[in-house]
């Protein structure tokens, strides 16, 4: 492949000194030569990726191993044609003085086998991240690119060593990091970027940091928690092999759509894109379409451990065994089933069995039981036939294990206070009544733990007829191909060569291929995960912790939050919260300064948040913009968005109201109208604020202010 006939460096003229031949000649020779490998490698990969899809199938594992190499070959071909020789986010150099090592997104070697980049998340790598003046990690200097649209348009070194950077008299590439911090003033997008290239020591410190456990990411507006626990996710997933394809897996958790839509390109931008991603309401059926809670005390009362755990009560109400015996009657005679055989049935359903999935378990013990105990000379395949048949016997154990339904239970916790009252005998009687309501009422927020907890414990009631649909389809599969077979057999005139194979019963199984059995979608938010990833996590009340926990057994998580953005208060500690949801091994990272709110939006967004909560970990800004906090009229809107509209032709901007119904400005892409509550975990270049006042008293409403004040990466304006 001929290496690109442009130059990788398009430095500004204001930064043409760095454009000296000595500093970045070596630089441009490599970086050819990763653009000549990265088209190499997608000639390649598209040979193989279609070699792949041309091959037969097979069947069942060797069916799921071809498209697993399909998908992964698909994967590597996406990362590759996403970028070129931008790949690269810059080099260091060791003290021993030799070849500058490149980092990339990941790994890539040319022809002869030469390795060009580092993948990030290699051990070899994590000095380009880790390393400081007080711990150079082996490094005499560090150069880190800033791409733009494919092309190097800025770039920083960092020196370790008195002979760091070598070559170039008064080097104009040193960074004392004011050029750095300048750089991340930058215009946002209506997508989060990854921030690999700006990555600092703190950060890449929690990013690799091993999974047992769970890690707290605190930290306060603009101090980078949300993209260390992306990149965080991309490392788990290359370093940890329990999260690999065949295991477990990852699971991130936003906030809310708006906010999974903004960081949706940065797990695929780092090469990952196997990680399932969802909100809270995504893991539950009726999610997307919950109200909030209009009673406070109602959303209190439902919002502990302890009324998630009531749905083992109210299941439990339906897996009572009859009290006393029945005769079954057959065409042979009569078998007496008695409360020691109902128990002896009961046995098989051993604990973690779903509820409706053990009443098939417990149906073929029954019949086994009375098998047993039937004494007569009838053939056991008729009799069997016959019990299998037996109304009453079906009814008898539709009385005693019914099949049951997560959201009529949990609708009939609210509508009948005295299944309540048997499920949650702590609740009193005037909690009782606070929790009353009509069946059919829509659901609400504070109702998906319980609804959640019911359908693991309960299974699907659908479950026993899709697995005998399966068998029957299954059934009929071999049944067609043994017919087929003793055709080709019965035609077979000398009885020799393949078609004598066909006699042996091994084969004829291998024959019988139930790949191709019609199976419903599977449940890809239903677990279990490896890992989970939580952010904006001090929103999340301990039964919506419960939801996490039944789909990570091991206990691993990475925590994501800042204690003083809880709308509804954190008096604890990490410890004490997580602790109390049955968390443990809790170990907490703290991220101080904040990288991306200007010190003027800072100076006014600080006493918001103090005036109610005197210790809120508030980060220190390393960034001013230069630009004052407006105060206007709620009349200016119009004309403060055109403005800016007109005067920027990049960037995004939001307006922040309580109501959210306010428009976009002449249905502009880049103009926002959100909530606080939706704008939580999102960045813009301009945040307009409407009557923030309005936005609540107490913790609630100074919560909602400060967030929506810290969303402004160059210029925030009020309106009252």
């Amino acid at each position: 492949m001929k290496p690109p006939t442009i130059s990788a460096f398009a430095l500004p003229p204001h930064l043409g000194p760095k454009a000296d031949p000595g500093l970045i000649s070596g630089d441009e020779h490599h970086l050819r030569a990763i653009a000549a490998s990265v088209e190499e490698s997608i000639v390649e990969l598209s040979d193989r990726l279609g070699a792949e899809r041309r091959a037969p199938g097979g069947p069942g594992q060797a069916a799921m191993e071809r498209d697993m190499q399909v998908h992964r070959l698909t994967a590597r071909l996406r990362a590759l044609r996403r970028y070129g020789w931008d790949l690269c986010l810059g080099r260091m150099v060791g003290v021993d003085g030799g070849e500058p090592s490149y980092i990339g997104r990941f790994g890539l070697t040319d022809p002869d086998g030469r390795q060009l980049l580092l993948d990030w998340r290699s051990p070899a790598a994590e000095p380009f991240f880790g390393a400081t003046r007080a711990n150079p990690m082996g490094l005499s200097s560090r150069r880190r690119f800033r791409w733009t649209r494919g092309r190097i348009t800025d770039y920083w070194d960092e020196v370790f060593t008195p002979d760091g950077i070598v070559g170039v008299e008064g080097n104009p590439a040193l960074d004392d990091e004011s050029a750095f911090i300048a750089s991340l003033g930058g215009h946002r997008s209506n997508r989060m970027r990854d921030v690999l290239g700006t990555l600092q020591a703190d950060q890449d410190a929690i990013i690799r940091a091993g999974s047992n456990g769970t890690l707290v990411v605190d930290g306060g507006p603009g101090t980078g928690k949300t993209v260390v626990a992306l990149h965080r996710a991309a490392y788990l997933l290359y370093s940890d092999p329990r999260l690999g394809h065949h295991r477990g897996g990852l699971l991130f958790v936003g906030p809310h759509q708006p906010y999974l839509a903004y960081v949706g390109d940065v797990l695929p931008s780092l090469g990952e894109e196997g990680v399932q991603t969802c909100t809270l309401r995504d893991l539950v059926a009726e999610g997307p379409g919950a109200q909030e809670e209009p009673d406070p005390q109602v959303a209190r009362l439902k919002s502990t451990v302890s009324m998630v755990s009531a749905i083992e009560e109210a299941v439990r109400f339906y897996e009572e065994p009859p009290t006393g015996a029945m005769t079954v009657e057959t065409d042979w005679a009569d078998v007496e089933l008695g409360t020691a055989e109902w128990a002896q049935a009961y046995a098989v359903a051993e604990p973690g069995v779903p509820h409706n999935e053990a009443r098939e378990l417990i149906w073929e013990e029954l019949i086994t039981i009375l098998l047993d105990r039937y004494t007569g000379s009838a053939p056991t395949g008729p009799l069997r036939e016959s019990l299998q048949r037996n109304k009453e016997l079906r009814a008898a154990l539709h009385r005693a294990w019914p099949l049951v339904d997560a959201a009529d239970l949990v609708a009939d916790l609210w509508s009948v206070p005295a299944y309540l009252r048997r499920c949650a005998p702590w609740l009193t009687r005037e909690e009782v009544r606070v929790l009353r309501r009509d069946a059919g009422q829509p659901w609400t927020v504070s109702d998906l733990p319980l609804l959640d907890a019911a359908r693991h414990r309960l299974g699907d009631p659908d479950a026993p007829a899709h697995r005998r649909r399966r068998e029957a389809f299954v059934a009929a599969e071999r049944r067609g191909r043994a017919a087929v077979t003793d055709d080709l057999i019965a035609a077979d005139d000398d009885h020799e060569g393949v078609v004598t194979m066909l006699r042996h019963e091994d084969f004829k199984v291998t024959l019988a291929d139930d790949t191709d059995v019609p199976e419903t979608d599977p449940d890809l938010l239903a677990g279990p995960f490896a890992h989970v990833v939580v952010d904006e996590a001090q929103e999340l009340t301990d039964a919506q912790w419960q939801m996490l926990l039944l789909r990570c057994p091991s206990r691993s998580f990475t925590v994501v939050g800042d204690r003083a953005q809880a709308r509804h208060g954190f008096t604890e500690s990490w410890q004490e919260r997580l602790t109390r949801v049955d968390l443990d091994h809790v170990t907490v990272a703290g991220l101080s300064i904040n990288y991306r709110t200007p010190t003027e939006v800072m100076a006014e967004a600080e006493p918001v948040i103090r005036a109610v909560l005197p210790d809120a970990n508030v980060p220190t800004s390393v960034r001013s913009s230069g630009i004052p906090v407006e105060h206007r009229s709620v009349a200016d809107l119009g004309a403060i968005l055109q403005g800016w509209l007109d005067e920027n032709g990049d960037g995004t901007a939001c307006v922040i109201a309580a109501a959210a119904d306010i428009e976009r400005l002449a249905g502009d892409p880049r103009v926002s109208s959100l909530t606080p509550e939706l704008a939580k975990g999102l960045e813009f270049d301009l945040v307009v604020l409407i009557e923030p006042q309005g936005f609540g008293s107490g913790i609630e409403g100074a919560v909602d202010r400060y967030v929506a004040m810290t969303r402004a990466t160059r210029r925030l304006v009020v309106l009252t």
